[in-house]
């Protein structure tokens, strides 16, 4: 793919290039080598686990991939005037900044936002377990999670506009590979002379927050849109809940334009900010705070 700006004066070249592009899903059966099938919990067990609902609603839920769908579609409605409009940047990092001749790119997070690891989260609850990074690795080095509906499909497209797609996730520098054959299995555009995978750990100071590695990008590309599923795919997100209440509300006229965020209820930021005031909260800890976090209007 070449970085040549192609003008758009309608939605008429979106919308033949969407209709030529298919959406590929890695291979269903186990590849050789893969590990067993984790140990089932006792059923009662399995339906209490704290993301059942989450995780069945991401997998069975025609109003999730609604939403999905939704949410190509409006970047891709966004592509094409952030493609006319020379000014326009979806990067605070360039704020007040000369980047009108730069190429365009888009930065996109990969986990539940291009793909979906909901089959990994299906088997953690049939086994009664919790997140662990070593059954997540093993997970991350099948390459096989699908992606989420619309993506396969908005990325054809703005690959083919000549449109830089950076992949910025918080998966460890070691998972490149992995995370790379399965971004291909899942049909989703790569550079073969660029490293658009920028993943945490790559360099010292690439870090869970993803600030250092949007300047990177901001400072060769004309970064037009970022895609996500948690806060920290647009600003920093370890905050308390009231600082992301003020941040969400200050880029408020981003959102749906320069800023598409995809839904994601099992996991992220948003949950972590329930703890910010808890020192290192056991389980039982953490089901109390996230009573007590709701509202119930109460007299």
């Amino acid at each position: 793919m070449t970085h040549v700006l192609v003008r758009i004066g309608s939605a008429l070249p979106l919308a033949l290039a969407l209709s030529a592009c298919a959406t590929a899903r890695p291979p269903a059966t186990p590849p050789a080598g893969a590990p067993p099938s984790a140990p089932a919990a006792p059923p009662a067990a399995a339906a209490e686990h704290p993301t059942l609902y989450a995780t069945l609603w991401i997998q069975t839920a025609a109003e999730y991939r609604a939403i999905a769908w939704q949410a190509y579609a409006t970047a891709r409605s966004s592509l094409a005037r952030a493609l006319e409009d020379t000014t326009w940047t979806a990067a605070i990092e360039q704020e007040g900044t000369g980047y009108g001749g730069l190429p365009p790119a888009i930065i996109l997070d990969v986990d539940e936002t291009v793909l979906d690891n909901s089959p990994n989260q299906a088997r953690m609850i049939r086994s009664g377990g919790e997140f662990d990074p070593e059954s997540w690795s093993r997970w991350v080095e099948e390459s096989r999670a699908p992606p989420v509906p619309g993506a396969p499909e908005f990325l054809a497209v703005a690959d083919s506009l000549g449109v830089t797609v950076f992949y910025v996730t918080n998966r460890d520098a070691p998972q490149e590979a992995a995370t790379r054959r399965n971004l291909e299995a899942a049909g989703l555009p790569l550079e073969p002379d660029v490293d658009t995978i920028l993943l945490r750990g790559e360099r010292d100071d690439w870090v869970s927050d993803k600030l250092s590695r949007r300047t990177a990008v901001a400072e060769r590309y004309r970064v037009i849109l970022l895609v996500g599923d948690d806060f920290n795919d647009f600003v920093a997100a370890n905050l308390p809940r009231a600082e992301r209440d003020r941040l969400v509300e200050r880029y408020r006229d981003r959102w749906g334009e320069r800023w598409i965020v995809l839904p994601n209820p099992i996991y992220g930021s948003w949950e972590r900010a329930l703890y910010s005031e808890a020192t290192d909260p056991d389980a039982a800890e953490r089901a109390r705070l996230r009573l007590d976090a709701m509202e119930d209007l109460q007299p």
